[in-house]
């Protein structure tokens, strides 16, 4: 048995009586290339009627370039990341892009691996987002042009890198949140705040804490339990929490997984949300509006984020960004449900 031919563009000028030049400005969408749309047709006709489809591995060697783009994320099981790789998925495809997800598990050592991957070359640009490595890790990426927009905590200066970055402001949302809480009469709130050491614990422990004093209300340590960014993490450091005396009214959790989790070790405990203890989460995740009692959480919009990260990673590409690095603020919003 011998291997079908694959066609190739000679295959698909044939057909559509055209030179092979102009069949390669279509496929590769040739900017600033007039062709009539009469033209244009024939030769789309030409390509679905022989099943042609481009050669990516000649068309890298032609232009230098590999027409895929990374995403580097800390867990591919946290549903804040499906909708957010959604977003930046949609314009790598208007863009005849791939998109690569590479999941580093919030481990310093496996962000560090993959960035020296994406050195290799084997991206056009990345979307990261870290909780170990700072802005320099970067710098070496980004002195080899391969644009980088981060989505991270809090406002960053870049310097003179050219380095992209797009925050909600996760002080002010947290303090909005425990804010909520502090104003439907709480005044003993317990916070589940992640992993140690990494931005969005910092940042949204920051906001629960300016919450609590300008309210005039004390800090209390003990109220304040790490974890992991799991509902196992949330519900192992809810249990602690349910050891305290007094109990606390209210738990501000740093993302929604804890917040499930504490609302299974309330449940747990035989007591429930709100009547017992009210629970708000942070992220708003599909199953935020799932659960029983639905929860109330902070908002991103994941969608909109990896949307305009990418949108801003082919602006550089394409050489329309301005030099220096964009540092852009994006909305939050605080949803109201039944666990508060």
């Amino acid at each position: 048995m011998t291997s079908p031919v694959r066609p190739t563009q000679s295959d698909v000028a044939r057909l559509a009586g055209v030179s092979q030049a102009t069949v390669s400005h279509v496929v590769n969408d040739t900017p600033n290339m007039a062709i009539p749309q009469s033209t244009r047709q024939r030769i789309l006709d030409a390509i679905d009627e022989l099943g042609y489809v481009p050669d990516r591995t000649a068309r890298s060697l032609r232009t230098r370039k590999t027409y895929t783009i990374a995403s580097v994320i800390p867990d591919i099981t946290n549903p804040f990341y499906p909708a957010f790789q959604r977003g930046i998925q949609g314009v790598t495809r208007q863009n005849n892009y791939d998109l690569v997800a590479y999941d580093t598990d919030g481990e310093l050592a496996n962000e560090q691996r993959i960035l020296d991957s994406l050195m290799q070359g084997h991206v056009d640009g990345a979307i990261v987002v870290l909780f170990h490595l700072g802005y320099e890790s970067l710098e070496p990426l980004l002195r080899r042009e391969i644009p980088i927009v981060a989505l991270v905590a809090g406002k960053q200066d870049s310097g003179d890198l050219p380095l992209d970055s797009l925050y909600i402001d996760n002080t002010a949302a947290a303090h909005k949140a425990v804010s909520y809480l502090i104003e439907k009469g709480h005044t003993r709130i317990g916070m589940l705040a992640g992993v140690e050491e990494t931005p969005p614990r910092r940042s949204r422990i920051l906001g629960y804490q300016q919450a609590l004093a300008d309210h005039g209300l004390s800090l209390v340590e003990t109220l304040i339990r790490g974890s992991d960014f799991t509902e196992e993490g949330g519900r192992e450091a809810m249990l602690e929490l349910l050891k305290v005396s007094p109990l606390p009214t209210a738990i501000f959790a740093a993302n929604d997984l804890m917040g499930i989790g504490a609302m299974m070790a309330i449940r747990e405990a035989g007591l429930s949300a709100p009547e017992d203890i009210a629970v708000v989460g942070f992220d708003d995740i599909p199953a935020a509006r799932l659960v029983n009692p639905s929860l109330t959480t902070v908002t991103q919009f994941q969608h909109q984020i990896g949307k305009l990260a990418a949108e801003m990673v082919f602006e550089r590409i394409l050489g329309s960004a301005p030099e220096e690095g964009r540092s852009i603020e994006m909305p939050f919003e605080l949803i109201v449900r039944d666990s508060a």
